[in-house]
């Protein structure tokens, strides 16, 4: 009988204690973000670190670039649109699931982001903010190049009816 008093003062003890630790702990406010418009709402604060991280290497840029500094509050104001790379970048990343939808079928997780892509920042900015639009020259023949595309030396030929 003895034993039985001790494991139920004990069992008792244990459960005020747990019951106490619960109750106390502050419930983890689910983080959401401000102004987000392409990029799901629910995004984790991890998940919203590897996005921000892959386009800014795929940029060559810091969070500068895109976000302002509040420096009333000494810290980046994130959800601010005062910056028109900000809106450009929004525009980039529609067009860029457009591209892996139609084109190379790319599906998306349970967030609504393309899982697996055939293009993306990188493909074209390489690391630069603003990638340098060029055309590759063309084989050198008895014509030069095509009307609209500048002939070695930077001479454009013009377009419309011409002789070759």
């Amino acid at each position: 009988m003895l034993i039985n008093k001790k494991i139920l003062v004990t069992l008792c003890l244990s459960s005020v204690i747990a019951v106490v630790a619960l109750t106390s702990m502050k419930p983890e406010e689910e983080h959401k973000f401000k102004n987000l418009k392409v990029l799901p709402k629910h995004i984790t604060d991890k998940q919203l670190d590897k996005v921000m991280d892959e386009w800014a290497h795929s940029l060559g840029v810091h969070c500068n670039f895109c976000h302002v500094r509040n420096e009333a509050e000494k810290k980046m104001d994130f959800a601010s649109d005062a910056k028109p790379e900000k809106e450009m970048a929004r525009h980039m990343y529609k067009m860029m699931n457009k591209i892996n939808q139609k084109y190379f079928e790319a599906k998306k997780d349970s967030l609504g982001m393309v899982m697996t892509s055939g293009v993306n920042c990188n493909t074209c900015h390489k690391g630069t903010s603003h990638p340098e639009v060029t055309v590759p020259e063309g084989r050198k023949g008895p014509g030069g190049p095509p009307p609209g595309v500048p002939a070695p030396g930077g001479t454009l030929v013009p377009q419309g009816d011409h002789k070759q």
